[in-house]
């Protein structure tokens, strides 16, 4: 996905990252059909079949809603995806000639779901997509009506979370590294592409711990209602990333018990 306009450097870094996602997702699965080639074409849906998503392997799509174009949809990127999601209706066309390579829509969702990597790589996908457009809104909006959301910089040492605090969004860093520390002790380290701050937004509680950034980080930050509304729309999704959380949680679990029968501390 490229955004139309002027794009500051982190936007550009994810956008690269996410391009590589798809062929990922898919490595393994064999294409249900030929490649679909087409020279132009002013609204893509009617052309194609519904059980389908389309890999892009040449040409560009441009995104149209409201009858004003939002951004593109370039080689590498997935088509289909917007299908049976309550969302605005969005237009694709091509003003070029185009090549979209088509898999089976429900093969290619059990392929995801079947492989732990592949379902994180998929919420990292989506995730980026969404917060990629919020931040595009996010600034050509006025400075005083602009949401907090789309991405922010922390300087090392700098709060990312805050223990005890209201969980109104969850995090993914971009670049950079943090550390995670309960009643000032340190728990864990979150890694580049990580999500955190997830647990407290599905049980509503406030943050059980603080995020300190180690280094710089650059951080993709999602509004916790897009969140779970992503979450909604695909119980499978939600039900990898909680298994994920809760996989940490037993490790950090097991690693303060560790600390706690360690001689050192007796």
């Amino acid at each position: 996905m490229y955004l139309l306009g002027e794009q500051p450097a982190y936007a550009d870094q994810l956008i690269n990252r996410l391009q590589s996602i798809p062929g990922q997702l898919l490595d393994g699965l064999e294409p249900s059909g030929p490649a679909v080639r087409l020279d132009q074409v002013d609204d893509l849906a009617p052309q194609l079949p519904g059980n389908q998503l389309y890999l892009i392997e040449n040409g560009l799509l441009h995104a149209i809603v409201d009858e004003r174009p939002l951004f593109y949809l370039q080689e590498g990127d997935l088509v289909g995806l917007r299908q049976g999601i309550d969302l605005p209706s969005c237009r694709y066309s091509s003003d070029e000639p185009i090549s979209l390579l088509p898999f089976n829509r429900s093969e290619v969702f059990s392929h995801i779901y079947g492989n732990e990597k592949r379902q994180e790589l998929f919420i990292q996908y989506l995730v980026g997509h969404t917060a990629l457009l919020s931040d595009a809104v996010a600034r050509l909006k006025q400075p005083d009506v602009r949401p907090s959301t789309g991405f922010q910089h922390f300087a090392a040492d700098e709060e990312l979370i805050h223990q005890g605090d209201e969980a109104d969004h969850v995090f993914i860093i971009i670049e950079g590294h943090a550390e995670a520390y309960v009643d000032g002790q340190k728990v864990g380290d979150v890694q580049k592409d990580e999500i955190f701050g997830a647990m407290a937004v599905f049980t509503r509680e406030r943050r059980s711990a603080t995020v300190v950034a180690s280094e710089p980080c650059t951080v993709m930050v999602i509004p916790k209602e897009q969140f779970l509304s992503l979450m909604q729309s695909n119980p499978r999704i939600a039900h990898s990333l909680i298994e994920s959380m809760a996989r940490r949680i037993d490790l950090l679990n097991k690693e303060v018990t560790q600390l706690r029968l360690s001689p050192d501390r007796t």
